[in-house]
C-alpha cells in the first residue's frame, strides 16, 4: 500500500525525469557526435513519444478532476437539499409537537396501535390510566398480557376483522386490578403501510360506564365470570318478571354445571366413558329449576350465546385443574350442547380456539351437540360450524335424531362423530316394534357411514340389554347415572 502511494506521487517526477533526459541526450547527440540521419530519427521518435505519454497522462489527471469535482458538486447540492428537508422535517415535528402532547397527555380517548404480531407498540397516557397499567406492562408486550386473557378471547373476532382491513367496533367489560368492573366502546381502526399491506391497527377504547355500573367484586373469578354474564343478562331482561329470579340465583351460585355419565354398552369394552354437560339452576330448597324454565328467557333474550361461551369456559377450566388426577377420565369426551345463536356465532371458533389454548385442553376433549331440527333448518350454518370447530380439534355430535324425520341425507354434507337417538324412541323400543325397528336400522346406517351412536334416557336393565343386541355403542339415561354435579 506505501510502495503504491509512493509510486504514485513519483511516477510523475520520472516521466518528467525522462523527457528532460531524452531531450539532452538528443541535443548532444546532434551537435557533439557523428551519428548518422537513423540514429537521430530514432532519437527524435522517442522524444516525441515521451511527451505524448506526458500529455496524455495530464489530460486523463485534468479529466478525472473534473469528474470528481462533478461528482463533489452533485453531492454537496443533495446535501443541501437533505439538510434542506430535515430543517423542513424538523419544524414540522416542533409544530406538531403540541398536538402530539394533546394526544400523549390530554385526550381522554384511550389510543393505542398494535401491530400484526399483536404486539402494542404505542399508547397515549389515557390509556395506560384508564386500564390502570404501568408503561412496562404495555409498551411491547402482546394484548393478550395487556388485556388479559378472557378479555383477548372476547375481543379475538374484532382482531381478526382489524388484521383483514376491516373496522370493528363493539362494547366489553373489563375488571381493574382492584376488583372494579368497567365498560368501555372499543373501535379498531386498521393501518395500512405504504406497500398497501395492512402493518396493524389502531385501537380507540372510551369509557361508557353508567353509575351504578361499576362494583368491586369480591368473590372468586368463577364467580366474576358468573357477575359478568349476569350484567349482560340484567340489562336485557330489566323489568321482565322473570329477572328477579335469574340474578338471584346466578348471585347465589345457583347456577351450576352438571354432568351426565355416558357409558359404552359392548360387554368389555376398551372404550372410555363420556359425558354431556348439563346447565341448572338450583333453588333455595337445592331443588333445580327444570331447564325449560330458564333455557327460554335466556333465547328470548339473545343470552344462549354468552351462556354457551361460559360452559365452554368452565368446563375446560375444570378439566385443566383435574389434569392430575385424571386416570379415570383418560380419553374422556365431554358433550356440550350449543343453541342455534351459538351455531351462526361468526366468533365462536375463534372463543373456542383461544379457549382450548389458554387452558391447554385438547380439542377431542370436547363434543358439541347440535339438534336435528337445527340442521333441519339451518343446514349451511350447521355444515360451517361443524367444520370450524373441528379444526380446532372438536367433535360434533347430532342429538335428537330420529325424533321425527330421518335426515341421512343432511348429514352428507359434513362429517359427525356420534348420533344420538332420541329418548322419545328409546322410551317404547320394549313395546313397540315399529319404534324398535327404527332404533336397529338408524344404528345399521350409521354403522356403515362410520358414526357411533348413543341412546338417550335408557332408563332400565331390559332396555340397556335390547340397546345391546342391536350393537348400540353407547346409552345414556337415569338406568345408567342421574346427573351430577360436576364437582370442583
Amino acid at each position: 500500500m506505501q510502495f503504491r502511494k509512493l509510486f504514485s506521487t513519483v511516477g510523475p517526477l520520472m516521466t518528467v525525469f525522462a523527457v528532460i533526459v531524452t531531450s539532452a541526450i538528443l541535443v548532444f547527440t546532434i551537435y557533439y557526435t557523428q551519428l548518422g540521419p537513423e540514429w537521430i530519427t530514432f532519437l527524435t521518435g522517442v522524444l516525441l513519444a515521451a511527451v505524448l505519454a506526458e500529455t496524455t497522462r495530464r489530460s486523463h489527471a485534468e479529466w478525472i478532476v473534473t469528474r470528481r469535482t462533478a461528482q463533489l458538486s452533485s453531492l454537496k447540492a443533495k446535501f443541501e437539499r437533505e439538510s434542506q428537508l430535515r430543517k423542513i422535517a424538523e419544524q414540522a415535528v416542533a409544530s406538531s409537537k403540541p398536538r402530539l402532547h394533546l394526544l400523549d397527555e390530554v385526550v381522554p380517548t384511550m389510543v393505542a396501535f398494535v401491530d400484526r404480531e399483536g404486539c402494542c407498540q404505542y399508547r397515549n397516557r389515557a390509556f395506560l390510566d384508564g386500564l390502570r397499567l404501568r408503561p412496562d406492562q404495555v409498551d411491547g408486550r402482546h394484548m393478550r398480557d395487556v388485556l388479559g386473557a378472557k378479555v383477548y378471547r372476547e375481543s379475538a373476532t374484532a382482531v381478526r376483522q382489524s388484521l383483514d382491513g376491516h373496522a370493528a367496533h363493539y362494547e366489553r367489560t373489563q375488571q381493574m386490578p382492584d376488583g372494579t368492573v368497567y365498560r368501555f366502546s372499543v373501535e379498531h381502526l386498521p393501518q395500512f403501510g405504504l406497500d398497501g399491506k395492512i402493518s396493524g391497527f389502531h385501537i380507540l377504547m372510551n369509557d361508557i360506564t353508567r353509575p351504578g355500573d361499576a362494583s368491586i367484586v369480591t368473590q372468586n373469578q368463577s364467580s366474576i365470570d358468573q357477575n359478568l354474564f349476569l350484567d349482560s343478562y340484567a340489562e336485557q331482561v330489566t323489568g321482565q318478571q322473570d329477572a328477579g329470579l335469574i340474578r338471584m340465583a346466578i348471585e347465589k351460585g345457583e347456577f351450576s354445571l352438571f354432568c351426565q355419565l355416558i357409558t359404552p354398552l359392548a360387554p368389555n369394552s376398551e372404550q372410555a366413558a363420556h359425558y354431556e354437560i348439563l346447565v341448572r339452576l338450583m333453588e333455595e330448597e337445592e331443588t333445580m329449576v327444570p331447564p325449560g324454565m330458564f333455557f327460554p328467557l335466556a333465547e328470548k333474550y339473545g343470552l344462549m350465546a354468552h351462556l354457551d361461551r361460559w360452559v365452554v369456559q368452565h368446563v375446560a377450566e375444570w378439566v385443566t385443574r383435574k389434569k392430575p388426577v385424571q386416570d379415570q377420565l383418560e380419553n374422556s369426551i365431554f358433550f356440550i350442547n350449543v343453541s342455534e345463536s351459538t351455531i351462526s356465532d361468526p366468533g365462536f371458533p375463534e372463543y373456542l380456539r383461544l379457549t382450548l389454548q389458554e387452558y391447554d385442553v385438547p380439542g377431542n376433549a370436547l363434543c358439541f351437540e347440535v339438534t336435528d331440527s337445527a340442521l333441519a333448518s339451518s343446514t349451511a350454518d350447521v355444515a360451517e360450524f361443524a367444520r370450524q370447530v373441528r379444526q380446532c380439534g372438536c367433535l360434533v355430535a347430532l342429538s335428537g335424531f330420529g325424533r321425527d324425520r330421518v335426515l341421512f341425507d343432511l348429514i352428507r354434507g359434513f362429517q359427525v362423530e356420534f348420533l344420538k337417538i332420541d329418548g322419545s324412541v328409546i322410551l317404547d323400543i320394549l313395546r313397540d316394534p315399529l319404534k324398535l325397528a327404527k332404533v336397529t336400522a338408524l344404528n345399521r346406517v350409521a354403522k356403515q357411514i362410520g358414526v357411533k351412536t348413543i341412546a338417550e334416557m335408557v332408563e332400565n336393565e331390559e332396555t340397556i340389554s335390547c340397546l345391546r343386541e342391536i350393537g348400540i355403542d353407547f346409552a345414556q339415561g337415569f338406568g345408567i347415572s342421574r346427573p351430577r354435579p360436576l364437582k370442583e
